[in-house]
C-alpha cells in the first residue's frame, strides 16, 4: 500500500510538472498571439481607413479645386475662326484626348495632363492669337478634338472607359503645372524620340530653355512611332529638291554628291549635302516628309532610302517615352522630371 502510495505521488508530481512547464505557456502563449495578431489586424483596419480617409480628402480636394486665375481659356478653332470660352480641364480633356492614346498608362495620361496645362498656361501668358489664348491646330498650338469626334473614332465599347481615364488623369492632376524659376514652361513634347531626345536650338535655332536638355529613354523600339521608311527614285527627290532649288544639280554616279555632313548631339541630322547644296536636317525632314531629322541615308539602285527614326521634333517629352516609363513603374512626376531637366510641378494658384 505504502509503495501504491508513493508511486501515485510521483505520478500526481509528473503531472505536475508537465501542466507548468509546457501546457500552461502553451495556452498563454497562444492567447497572447491570438491578442497580437487582433491588435495588428485593429492597426492594420485603421491605417487603411486612415488612408482611405487621406485618399477620399485629396479627392475631395481636386473635386472642389478653383482656379484663381486662367479657369477658363478662349478657344480659337481655326477651321471656322470661331472662338468660345471653355473651362481649362474640360479643354485638356479633349486635348489630352487627340494627343495621347486611351491605351496608355495612367501615370503616362497624368503626365501628358500635366503637360498639356502648362503649355496652355505657357500660351496664355505668351499669347499668339489677338483674340484667343490658344487654338486647337496641333501646328501652331497643341491638338484638339471634339468629344463627338473622338467617340466616332474609338470602339463603341470602349468609348465610355476610354473617356472617364483621360477625364481622370486630368481631374486627378488638377491646377498641377510645371515650373522653372517658379515660372511656366514651354512643355513641349512629341510622339517618340527615338531613344533620346533633341535641343530645342537644332530644330528652330535661337539659345533654348535649361529645362529642355537631351535625355535617353529605353523602351521607345517597342512602338509602331519607332521606325519607318521614304523611299524616292532619283526623278523623284530631284523633282522634290527642285521645288525649292531651281538651279539643283546631283550627279548621282558619285556617292558624294548626296551625304550627311553633320550631326546633332543627339545623333540627328544637323546638316546633309544635296549636290550642289547643302540643308539642314529640318529642311530635309519637311521637304521629304520625313517622321524626324534622326535618318540615315541608303542607296538602292536607282533608289534613295531614308530609314527614320522616331516621330517628331525630339523636343521635351516623348510619348512612348513616358508610356514606357509608367510601364516600369514611374509615376507621372517621375516621367516629368525626366524629360524636363530642373524643374518643379507646383500648384498654378501659389504662383
Amino acid at each position: 500500500m505504502r509503495e501504491e502510495r508513493t508511486l501515485k505521488k510521483i505520478l500526481i508530481y509528473l503531472l505536475s510538472f508537465i501542466l507548468i512547464c509546457f501546457i500552461v505557456p502553451a495556452i498563454l502563449t497562444r492567447r497572447t498571439a491570438s491578442t497580437v495578431s487582433q491588435e495588428n489586424s485593429n492597426l492594420e483596419k485603421g491605417q487603411s481607413t486612415e488612408s482611405t480617409a487621406k485618399q477620399e480628402n485629396i479627392q475631395a480636394e481636386k473635386t472642389n479645386y478653383e482656379y484663381a486665375k486662367y479657369g477658363t481659356i478662349t478657344l480659337l478653332h481655326k477651321e471656322t475662326g470661331e472662338t468660345e470660352q471653355v473651362k481649362l480641364d474640360d479643354y485638356l480633356c479633349n486635348v489630352v484626348s487627340a494627343e495621347m492614346p486611351a491605351s496608355y498608362e495612367i501615370e503616362a495620361l497624368k503626365a501628358q495632363a500635366i503637360v498639356a496645362r502648362t503649355y496652355t498656361v505657357y500660351k496664355v501668358l505668351n499669347k499668339k492669337h489677338n483674340n484667343a489664348d490658344i487654338c486647337d491646330d496641333s501646328t501652331c498650338c497643341q491638338a484638339w478634338i471634339s468629344k463627338d469626334d473622338r467617340f466616332a473614332k474609338w470602339e463603341e465599347s470602349q468609348r465610355e472607359s476610354n473617356w472617364q481615364k483621360i477625364c481622370e488623369a486630368v481631374n486627378s492632376t488638377k491646377g498641377q503645372i510645371i515650373t522653372y524659376d517658379n515660372q511656366p514652361i514651354n512643355a513641349f513634347f512629341h510622339s517618340n524620340s527615338g531613344g533620346v531626345t533633341e535641343l530645342p536650338v537644332n530644330v528652330w535655332g535661337g539659345t533654348g530653355y535649361p529645362y529642355l536638355q537631351s535625355v535617353e529613354t529605353s523602351g521607345e523600339d517597342a512602338y509602331t512611332q519607332y521606325a519607318s521608311e521614304v523611299t524616292f527614285t532619283q526623278e523623284e527627290l530631284l523633282n522634290k529638291l527642285k521645288e525649292k532649288y531651281e538651279d539643283i544639280s546631283i550627279d548621282f554616279l558619285n556617292n558624294d554628291e548626296i551625304k550627311i555632313l553633320e550631326y546633332t548631339e543627339s545623333t540627328r541630322v544637323k546638316t546633309i549635302k544635296f549636290g550642289n547644296h547643302e540643308l539642314s536636317g529640318v529642311e530635309a525632314r519637311t521637304l521629304f516628309g520625313l517622321k524626324s531629322t534622326n535618318f540615315e541615308i541608303i542607296r538602292d539602285g536607282d533608289n534613295i532610302k531614308f530609314s527614320v527614326k522616331g516621330y517628331g521634333h525630339g523636343v521635351g517629352m516623348s510619348q512612348t517615352g513616358a508610356d514606357s516609363m509608367a510601364k516600369q513603374g514611374s509615376t507621372a512626376e517621375e516621367i516629368i522630371k525626366h524629360f524636363y531637366t530642373g524643374v518643379e510641378i507646383k500648384d498654378l494658384n501659389s504662383l
